[in-house]
């Protein structure tokens, strides 16, 4: 063999080394190129995520397979595991995530367990495919040492914020970014509906259940939930307390404001308000809101509202997805908003714009595909990317606005947020 094409095969062979040793990084360790996948939570949200995940390794034949689940609740851990013929069932998410197998997981459990399970999942080397809320209302500093951890880390992950998949989404930050409207200054947004279905008025698995066994309550409060009586309430209808959930503005707003701090790149707000109120469904174990309104300062003059009820399910805007209203986005050359038929988007000049007056329509080029948002968590996981389309810099950044919101709420206040010290002040 001559000695050029000698060094030249030789050469390729250790870039080819070098790239499986890579992809073998990126996949946490998968075995022949497949990543496994664990489930932490196996309950109602989780169901569409198993579904997902089917369908990612049936139907779009990627290399993915389902090969753990846990919950702290034994009856719907065993039926996910029949009935997803899964061998390797954990009642605790630290015994999953010591399972080898587990390359992936999908975190699906009450809002308050998100950020610890995502962190412990980081920290393990797993990708992370976390549920909205990324973190409980009243956890800013879990949510910030997430964040952090994230960013130091190696894994792909993604907040579950579904509206990402939304190609609406992308055309709009791409004619912010190309000045179609100028210097932005204002964007309103909203959520409305009639219902506390799929939320508050979550069923009772069984009235007659207690700690023991098959429920670990102990591993429900953890990990810095105030000790309190177990109560079947409490365990299955969580999202009636603000002790677990935070109501519209953390249930439901991430939909509607994740994609809008995306497309406009905003950082940290300087001034939130926020109020709430319950002004339909006064339940009698009832502390979170169902209405909520909010108004965030950001820097360079930029504002942002937020207004929703569940209550009444009357929109000025087109809708996309269970109850979004379309956003608003004004700059100082023209706006941005969907079309009535929810077909386009309209870019409108403005009087005095340096633009032609006018309008421009742009026809969207899809809709919202959650499996689509999976794909690309698996995506980046198996090309070592962390660049996916939810990644936890953005939820973060839209959580502390969230996060403060429902502080001010809570406590009567206007919030700051100190970009020296990345902290609150309320």
């Amino acid at each position: 063999m001559p000695r050029r094409e000698f060094l030249g095969r030789t050469a390729a062979t250790a870039v080819a080394v070098a790239a499986g040793s890579t992809l073998a990084k990126a996949q946490g360790g998968a075995s022949k190129g497949r990543l496994g996948v664990g489930f932490i939570g196996c309950g109602g949200r989780s169901g569409s995520h198993f579904q997902m995940v089917s369908k990612l390794r049936g139907e779009m034949k990627m290399p993915v397979d389902i090969v753990a689940c846990c919950d702290a609740y034994r009856p719907r851990l065993e039926k996910r595991k029949q009935q997803y013929e899964i061998k390797n069932g954990y009642r605790s998410h630290k015994d999953l995530l010591a399972d080898p197998a587990v390359d992936v997981v999908c975190i699906a459990t009450p809002d308050h367990q998100h950020a610890s399970q995502a962190l412990d999942a980081v920290k393990a080397g797993k990708h992370v495919y976390c549920e909205k809320p990324i973190s409980h209302w009243s956890q800013f500093e879990a949510t910030r040492e997430l964040a952090d951890a994230v960013a130091a880390s190696k894994v792909a992950f993604v907040c579950g914020t579904q509206a990402l998949s939304d190609p609406a989404w992308k055309q709009m930050k791409e004619l912010i970014k190309a000045g179609a409207i100028g210097q932005p200054i204002q964007a309103e947004v909203g959520f409305f509906r009639v219902g506390d279905w799929g939320e508050r008025k979550m069923r009772i698995d069984d009235p007659n259940a207690k700690p023991g066994p098959d429920l670990d309550w102990e591993a429900f409060l953890a990990p810095d939930r105030t000790k309190v009586p177990f109560s079947v309430d409490r365990y299955f209808r969580w999202r009636l307390f603000s002790d677990y959930a935070g109501g519209p503005v953390t249930d439901l707003y991430p939909h509607s404001l994740t994609p809008v701090v995306d497309m406009l790149d905003l950082g940290f707000p300087e001034l939130v308000a926020g109020i709430g109120s319950i002004s339909r469904y006064p339940y009698e174990l009832r502390s979170v809101p169902d209405s909520f309104q909010l108004i965030a300062q950001y820097p360079k003059g930029f504002s942002l509202s937020m207004t929703g009820t569940q209550g009444n399910d009357f929109q000025t805007t087109p809708r996309r997805g269970a109850g979004q209203r379309c956003p608003v986005i004004r700059g100082w050359d023209g706006s941005l908003y969907i079309s009535e038929d929810n077909r386009e988007i309209i870019c409108r000049s403005t009087q005095g714009s340096p633009r032609k007056k006018g309008i421009e329509k742009f026809p969207i080029q899809g809709g919202e595909d959650n499996t689509l948002l999976w794909k690309n968590l698996i995506d980046c996981a198996l090309e070592g990317r962390q660049d996916t389309w939810s990644p936890m810099d953005l939820a973060f950044r839209t959580q502390t606005l969230l996060q403060m919101a429902m502080a001010g709420h809570m406590q009567g206040k206007m919030v700051r947020f100190d970009p020296a010290r990345r902290d609150m002040v309320i």
